[in-house]
This record gives C-alpha cells, sequence and structure tokens, in this order.
C-alpha cells in the first residue's frame, strides 16, 4: 500500500478512504491487515487518481463513472461490440500507463 500510495503521490489513508468508496476497489487483506493490492487494483487507483486528480471528477463522479462502465459491460450485446470494447479499454489502460 504504502509503494502505491508514494507513487501515486497521496497518503496511505486516502486508499483507505477510497477503499470505502469504491466498491471495485477491494485488495486483500494480509497477515497483519496489510493490504495487498493486486493489479487489477493497482490499475483501479491508478484511474481513480487520473479521474480524480487530472480530470477534474469528484468522488461521486467517479463512483457514477465506475457504476455506468460496470452496467454497460454486463448489457447484453454482439461478440463483436464485446471483443471491440474490450480492445478499446486496453488501448486507453495502456495509453493511461504510459505504454
Amino acid at each position: 500500500m504504502g509503494e502505491l500510495a508514494q507513487e501515486i503521490g497521496r497518503p496511505q489513508h486516502i486508499l483507505r478512504y477510497w477503499e470505502t468508496r469504491f466498491p471495485q476497489l477491494r485488495p486483500l487483506t494480509r497477515a497483519g491487515n496489510r493490504r495487498y493490492y493486486r493489479p487489477d487494483d493497482v490499475a483501479l487507483v491508478r484511474r481513480i487518481h487520473h479521474l480524480l486528480a487530472d480530470e477534474g471528477y469528484t468522488i461521486r463522479g467517479v463512483q457514477k463513472l465506475l457504476a455506468s462502465e460496470k452496467a454497460a459491460t454486463r448489457s447484453p450485446r454482439s461478440s463483436a461490440e464485446a471483443f471491440t470494447a474490450i480492445r478499446d479499454a486496453l488501448v486507453k489502460a495502456l495509453e493511461e500507463d504510459g505504454g
């Protein structure tokens, strides 16, 4: 947790706060209540940070955005549409990650 907090330039308590506000963010808890962020969790934290710090979203705005994206992934669509959406999401994630 400390490494991730340092990477995004936020204190650890902010990450703990985000865990209470974003149900999608659920790191594993290790011995001694230490949090372990999996790669998906790290990507989500980076995205939340980007939306808040760079895009100007509020916590509520990010919550709505993530909820709408989750709902969109649940809606029935053709396989081609689903693959296109996945590809677009991967391209965006790579661009955000500097790849």
